[in-house]
């Protein structure tokens, strides 16, 4: 004989089944308004969208990696992801950076680095209109609160442009 209840969903499940749609229709009216007040950015050329570097900076960035990799002690994942910070902050900003990262992340990477990311990189870069997050931020109007986690906003570390 056959048990009745091995046909019926356990109460948890229904409710993880239902959180999950939920949360999905959630993402969908986010897509829905987000794409009607924030447009894809128009794609543009490689050299608009690459920071043009100063024999200084470049130095300076080569100076602030050599040190680093020489200093460093601790999981070389660490080190790495602070170098490519290093390597992106010219080309999207300081600000982008803080959309990617924690105000945690980006201090341990700053010590890592022995900079501070405002001090070397511009406010926005010529990269910065593609970031999803720094965009809905401007149009919100509360780029920490964004930022810091305050206002939820997915896909705030994604990148894009109309091709």
């Amino acid at each position: 004989m056959s048990n009745e209840n091995s046909t019926k969903p356990l109460p948890e499940d229904a409710i993880t089944q239902k959180l999950e749609k939920n949360k999905s229709l959630t993402y969908k009216a986010f897509d829905l308004i987000t794409d009607a007040i924030l447009p894809l950015p128009k794609r543009k050329s490689k050299n608009e969208v690459i920071a043009k570097l100063t024999d200084e900076q470049v130095q300076k960035i080569s100076d602030i990696q050599e040190n680093a990799i020489a200093a460093f002690t601790g999981q070389l994942d660490e080190l790495e992801s602070a170098l490519g910070m290093l390597a992106m902050g010219h080309h999207f900003g300081w600000k982008v950076l803080y959309m990617i990262h924690s105000k945690k992340t980006i201090r341990k990477y700053e010590d890592i680095l022995g900079v501070k990311i405002r001090d070397i990189f511009p406010e926005k870069g010529p990269s910065s209109y593609r970031s999803f997050g720094l965009n809905l931020a401007e149009k919100i109007g509360n780029f920490w609160k964004v930022a810091g986690g305050d206002i939820k906003i997915p896909d705030r570390r994604k990148v894009d442009y109309e091709g």
